[in-house]
């Protein structure tokens, strides 16, 4: 008699042969608890890997394994800690992790120096590491929806960072260095507790277009006599006249015209 091969584990190698030839493993919403051990047998075949929508709580050490991964989403789980060596991941553009339970970040996240696009956002961070600064390639960081009471002084040193979202903290100063980020187009900082925002913001990021900062103290009238309000102004109004005239589309809050005090 021939040796007979169940469907689940015909169906199980077929997944991982699947895995291994496209590099994308995704598990998104499939019920999982544990980290897929599976996966990290995978070694360098893996590119994309999304474990969102899951109760995950631990990621393994041996996560590192996957050197060319590019792409790592673990949002809506239930992650307190990060592993310290997630550095190891240097192939790494995009990393998200919105919606666990994440209060720290190690200082290995500096070392992710081709990470393009970082969003933690529904975490309970009080804190971002001073080793952020090191993200130069960083085009949007998301740390909406934390305990934030400030954001590192290094942040300046994100170069080419052109999107901030960090809605929904308790920040009441932003750091001089903020200043420094020269392609910065978006900043939203809605629910805070911002009194007022640096004197050269406006003068130096040349490439703002839209700063949010509803329900926080600062004031219209404080906003208006900072230095470079009506360079702003102006960038503002054409982004806005562009948006018009491509005839895009408006929802019920109207069109985002750029400032929201």
């Amino acid at each position: 008699m021939g040796c007979c091969i169940s469907k689940s584990t015909d169906s199980r190698a077929n997944r991982i042969q699947r895995w291994r030839s496209t590099g994308i493993v995704a598990l998104r919403d499939s019920k999982l608890k544990t980290f897929p051990t599976e996966v990290l047998d995978l070694d360098k075949s893996v590119r994309t890997l999304d474990l969102s929508h899951n109760k995950i709580v631990d990621i393994p050490l041996e996560v590192s394994k996957l050197i060319n991964m590019q792409r790592l989403v673990l949002a809506h789980n239930l992650i307190k800690y990060l592993p310290m060596n997630l550095g190891k991941l240097q192939s790494l553009k995009f990393l998200t992790l919105d919606g666990n339970w994440i209060t720290t970040l190690p200082d290995e996240l500096g070392l992710l120096v081709r990470l393009e696009s970082l969003s933690i956002s529904g975490n309970l961070l009080t804190c971002l590491p001073e080793t952020i600064g090191s993200l130069r390639n960083l085009v949007l960081l998301n740390v909406s929806d934390n305990k934030l009471k400030s954001l590192p002084e290094s942040i300046g040193s994100c170069f080419s960072l052109e999107e901030l979202q960090a809605n929904g903290n308790l920040i009441e100063d932003l750091p001089p260095s903020i200043c420094n980020l020269t392609h910065l187009k978006s900043l939203c900082l809605n629910n805070n507790n911002v009194r007022q925002i640096p004197s050269n913001l406006l003068k130096d990021c040349k490439a703002l277009q839209n700063i949010s900062l509803h329900d926080n103290p600062i004031s219209m009238d404080q906003f208006q006599q900072i230095e470079g309000f009506q360079e702003f102004e102006a960038r503002r109004k054409k982004k806005f006249d562009k948006q018009i005239d491509s005839n895009v589309m408006i929802g019920s809050k109207g069109l985002d015209e750029g400032l929201d005090l």
